[in-house]
């Protein structure tokens, strides 16, 4: 059984000696591989639903290799002795890292959280709350356009040949344009916490959407797997969209930042507004002389002076 390295009273800033910070590593690594080992090895009792449902979108022919169809549909095949239990372990294996995200992203946090302030705690639960159904969205429309991606692919095959599709294949592409459609809808969610930590404010983003929409164009035709216009739109479009919301939640963050502090907006090296009007001045308060030390006390000086001032 691991031993926790937290010590029963807490030190209120998260400070722990090195040794302690590494068995913490240690213990929460450890409790992240269990949870990913096990689920794996769940997923692969199912591994044969798990396959068909990222080979789902590929439009199956249903009258096999006999017939040639052209790009139609195509066959999904294994290519040599391995690739069933290769396939089965990694399909097994992005599964288990998937389904037991929610553990080991928790011992991540548990493993952080004592080192940040509140308010960075604040933000964090923010960017959790808000980044998983973001990433859900995105790969949610990537599983949704896979099927007509693959029809426009496909349909370049000339008549009179056939496509033949390994599953290992299938599943990289799956996988790839998961990824890349998940990620790239975190992209907003990154900006409005660099507008959030003061970084970027919203104004300064409006002056970027020329720029930002192109890039978001051209983003979306190089990291699609699939090369095609549908994938690119599909990606670039919902983007563009939520860039433009991170936009109009930055500038009301900026106009509540400057109601409650005017001088929010202004840069480290430029000088606030400052009143200069001049004020009266109040009664002055008398202070006596101090008393003169027994070696200066003589007829010559007064107060330890020589003269009268």
């Amino acid at each position: 059984m691991l031993k926790s390295a937290r010590k029963t009273e807490k030190d209120p800033e998260g400070r722990m000696p090195l040794a302690e910070h590494l068995r913490e590593l240690r213990n929460r690594l450890a409790k992240a591989m269990l949870a990913i080992a096990v689920v794996t090895i769940v997923a692969a009792f199912y591994n044969q639903q798990l396959m068909e449902f990222l080979s789902d979108p590929v439009p199956r022919c249903t009258k096999g290799l006999g017939e040639t169809t052209g790009g139609a549909c195509a066959v999904v095949a294994y290519t040599d002795l391995l690739s069933p239990f290769t396939t089965t372990v990694k399909v097994s294996l992005m599964a288990g890292i998937v389904l037991s995200s929610p553990i080991w992203l928790y011992q991540l946090w548990a493993f952080v959280a004592p080192g940040l302030h509140k308010h960075e705690r604040k933000y964090t639960y923010y960017f959790v709350a808000s980044a998983v159904p973001l990433f859900l969205g995105g790969a949610w429309l990537a599983y949704t356009i896979m099927p007509i991606s693959m029809r426009v692919l496909l349909g370049i095959t000339p008549d009179g040949s056939a496509n033949i599709l390994p599953m290992d294949k299938i599943l990289d592409f799956s996988v790839r344009m998961v990824l890349v459609f998940g990620a790239a809808f975190e992209l907003p969610l990154l900006l409005i916490m660099l507008n959030l930590t003061g970084v970027v404010t919203g104004r300064r983003m409006v002056g970027w959407w020329r720029g930002v929409v192109m890039g978001v164009f051209i983003f979306g035709a190089v990291a699609t797997p699939t090369t095609d216009p549908v994938g690119m739109l599909a990606l670039a479009g919902p983007i563009v969209v939520l860039y433009f919301i991170a936009v109009g939640i930055s500038l009301l963050n900026d106009r509540r930042r400057r109601r409650n502090d005017p001088d929010a907006a202004l840069d480290d090296d430029e000088a606030s507004d400052l009143d200069l009007t001049p004020e009266a001045i109040g009664d002055v308060e008398t202070v006596s002389a101090s008393r003169a030390l027994p070696e200066q006390a003589t007829k010559d000086r007064v107060n330890g002076y020589d003269d009268v001032t």
